[in-house]
């Protein structure tokens, strides 16, 4: 019985050792990577591809397969997000990080004078939520101790 209790304790560990900095770095890097793929304002984006196939009357399957992998990455993402932070999780979040860009600009020091900058600022807040959310149960489980279980 002891050696049992032993192995899952050892797990336990193993499973709250998992989860470290250059996790949420990985996770960060993804939600970049999809979140700047789907738009950004230097024109290099699936919205822009998206919008010239319309107006050169050119799109065709390839703008059909990428759009369903950049859709299915934001079903994974939100789905993720929304189901370790919950409702009120999100919007604590989005109230923290609008008051620290407030905070930031009173301070000056963070200057937006146009709208390609303070969209810029909005996506990578945006990504920075969005690795919060996947790393919102591993950074749970550390802090209360507490595994998050989904019971769909």
């Amino acid at each position: 019985m002891n050696k049992k209790n032993d192995t899952d304790a050892s797990r336990d560990r193993r499973t709250s050792a998992e989860f470290d900095w250059l996790g949420f770095v990985i996770r960060l890097a993804a939600t970049l990577v999809l979140v700047l793929a789907t738009y950004n304002p230097s024109g290099w984006s699936f919205a822009h591809w998206l919008k010239n196939g319309f107006s050169n009357s050119s799109l065709g399957p390839e703008h059909f397969v990428v759009g369903v992998i950049i859709l299915i990455g934001w079903v994974i993402l939100l789905t993720a997000t929304y189901r370790s932070m919950g409702t009120l999780g999100l919007v604590l979040e989005a109230l923290l990080f609008g008051g620290l860009v407030w905070l930031l600009i009173d301070f000056g020091a963070l200057d937006i004078d146009s709208v390609s900058e303070f969209t810029w600022v909005i996506l990578i807040i945006l990504s920075v939520m969005l690795a919060i959310g996947l790393s919102w149960s591993h950074v749970w489980r550390r802090l209360t101790g507490q595994f998050e279980v989904d019971d769909d």
